[in-house]
């Protein structure tokens, strides 16, 4: 059975309303954003972070959102983070770099990985993410993906992800 096979089935098991359109592979924001423009809903960017204490937390946000790392680890009361490595990633979610996606959480099962979705995202009417894999976007609403997280004991913290801070623009004397 393949993981399309597998997710879509348990959606349907959840009752979870989904779509997915096929696309070329993708593998940055600013790759999607092409893509982006052909399909409605708020489309995503995940951030697979580890912290000092070696927990693992997959953040997923707006695609235009610049995250404040620093402001985000108060928030959600973790060590300073790093970014996970793609072996990391493989181990914990069963996906590679380029395909991270809120529903790899489908593949941890162990619960290692800690869910942080941005409390934008929760009201969505619809959510546009990777279905475990970069070649194609999953739309489903933001209370349906919060349910789905839950159903898979992985509970997301909602919380209103920080944004970066404007750089400084260098005075003109």
């Amino acid at each position: 059975m393949t993981d399309d096979t597998r997710l879509h089935a348990e959606l349907q098991s959840a009752g979870i309303a989904f779509d997915q359109v096929e696309h070329e592979a993708v593998f940055t924001v600013l790759e999607s954003s092409t893509i982006e423009r052909a399909i409605p809903g708020a489309h995503t960017k995940n951030l697979f972070l580890k912290d000092t204490g070696g927990q693992f937390y997959l953040a997923t946000v707006l695609a235009e959102k610049q995250v404040d790392l620093g402001s985000l680890r108060h928030l959600v009361g973790a060590g300073r983070f790093s970014f996970g490595s793609g072996d990391e990633m493989v181990e914990l979610l069963g996906i590679t770099p380029g395909s991270v996606t809120p529903l790899a959480a489908f593949n941890d099962t162990a619960g290692k990985v800690q869910l942080v979705l941005d409390e934008v995202l929760a009201a969505q009417p619809r959510v546009n993410v990777h279905p475990l894999r970069n070649t194609a976007t999953l739309g489903l609403s933001g209370l349906d993906l919060v349910r789905l997280l839950v159903r898979w004991r992985h509970a997301p913290l909602i919380v209103p992800v920080p944004n970066k801070a404007p750089a400084a623009e260098p005075s003109q004397n």
